[in-house]
């Protein structure tokens, strides 16, 4: 132990003598770190916004829309055009126990809506309760989401997006609990949409919408036909077999050929998942492959320090060997030289690249790249990266130095 203090001790020595080459040195390994923790962390939180951004319409959901027969099957023409009624979705529940959470959709597409002359036109969608979580449509404090038993009385509540209540109501105005009408027909807000970030939709945002039971939708306008159905599956490496499952049902149901793709359309978000995965993962391989190649940049100048270290104090190696001094000694000593060289360059490194990162989360700038995080993996692949460049960076140096004989060393 005394003996590691003394080289320790030994190592600032030089380091202080030398301060130039030293600076120089840790600058190239304080670049390096930062470039590292900073492109990864970039390519962690590009992978994040893209991952939010896609959830603000639903995690591992999927859209049914009906669709037109192109096959002629079983005496049927081709050409008939398939249509949703409520019961079918039970039909789907019952029949694919795989699916989770499912929820027919009626859009009655620009509907006025109105408070005292405030008037706006929007869609309103009948749906059941199982719908909100599927959609990520959260009340903001105070209110609440359409409930079991607003469907079963028919009530006249509705669930408004943040924008319709900036509209009808007034910004950061407390609209739970008062009426709105739609059309001629009073409704209470029991509920105001979180906001959140949705960049894609099926149909309008879900901040310029509002939504009643399903119910009350066909009590006042007695449609029949939903215009699609959304469900999410309980297992989504199913989603294949699900998606064929709906075919095979449906085709039983309307009578039309189970491999007609086009009477039936299927948006199945997880497929985007798959995609967003795969991206984030090879871009931020990419920012990490040009980070360590700046790293190992600065991991070769210390190499080339260290054999110049090496060179220089040829003579002592040849005295500390003289008096039995091992090789082991001699190349751990340099080793440890060189860990602490890039341990102080890596720690400034990281410590600048937190700076760095908390700077730029305070821009303005997550809906377009995102937030840089410095996540367990990115930290973890910054510490592997460095330890790779440490070690390979500090042991040629260090074994050539063990390797030297007395008599060179002491030549001269």
């Amino acid at each position: 132990m005394n003996q590691l203090f003394d080289t320790i001790r030994e190592v600032f020595h030089y380091l202080k003598q030398y301060k130039s080459r030293t600076f120089m040195t840790m600058f190239g390994l304080i670049w390096g770190t930062m470039t590292v923790v900073l492109l990864l962390s970039f390519g962690s939180g590009v992978g994040t916004s893209m991952k939010k951004n896609m959830h603000g319409m639903g995690d591992g959901i999927a859209i049914l829309w009906p669709g037109t027969t192109t096959k002629v099957w079983q005496g049927y023409n081709r050409g008939r055009n398939i249509r949703f009624r409520p019961d079918d979705v039970e039909l789907l529940r019952q029949e694919i126990p795989e699916i989770s959470e499912i929820s027919g959709e009626f859009i009655f597409y620009e509907r006025p809506t109105r408070v005292d002359d405030r008037i706006n036109k929007t869609p309103i969608t009948g749906i059941v309760p199982e719908y909100g979580p599927m959609r990520n449509c959260i009340a903001r404090a105070g209110g609440r989401w359409i409930n079991d038993l607003d469907m079963k009385e028919k009530r006249r509540v509705v669930f408004i997006g943040y924008k319709i209540r900036d509209l009808l109501f007034g910004e950061n105005v407390d609209a739970i609990g008062k009426m709105m009408y739609i059309g001629d027909t009073p409704f209470r807000v029991v509920g105001v949409l979180k906001e959140k970030t949705q960049p894609s939709s099926y149909s309008y945002r879900d901040q310029d919408r509002v939504f009643i039971p399903m119910t009350t939708f066909q009590s006042l306008y007695g449609w029949r036909y939903v215009n699609n159905i959304v469900y999410r599956i309980s297992d989504p490496t199913q989603n294949k077999f699900v998606e064929d499952r709906i075919y095979q049902v449906f085709a039983k149901r309307f009578k039309f050929d189970p491999t007609d793709r086009n009477a039936l359309g299927v948006w199945d978000t997880t497929e985007s998942d798959k995609f967003i995965y795969y991206f984030s993962f090879g871009f931020q391989l990419f920012l990490g492959l040009i980070g360590a190649v700046t790293l190992i940049v600065g991991g070769i100048g210390l190499a080339n320090i260290m054999y110049v270290v090496v060179q220089e104090r040829t003579r002592e190696i040849g005295i500390k060997r003289s008096v039995g001094a091992k090789r082991r000694t001699i190349m751990s000593q340099f080793l440890i030289e060189a860990t602490i060289i890039i341990g102080i360059g890596a720690t400034i490194g990281f410590i600048m690249a937190l700076i760095l990162i908390k700077l730029i989360s305070m821009m303005p700038i997550e809906d377009y790249v995102g937030h840089p995080e410095l996540s367990w993996p990115v930290a973890l692949a910054s510490v592997t990266v460095l330890a790779l460049v440490g070690f390979f960076a500090g042991f040629f140096p260090a074994r050539r130095a063990s390797r030297l004989l007395v008599v060179d060393c002491l030549k001269g």
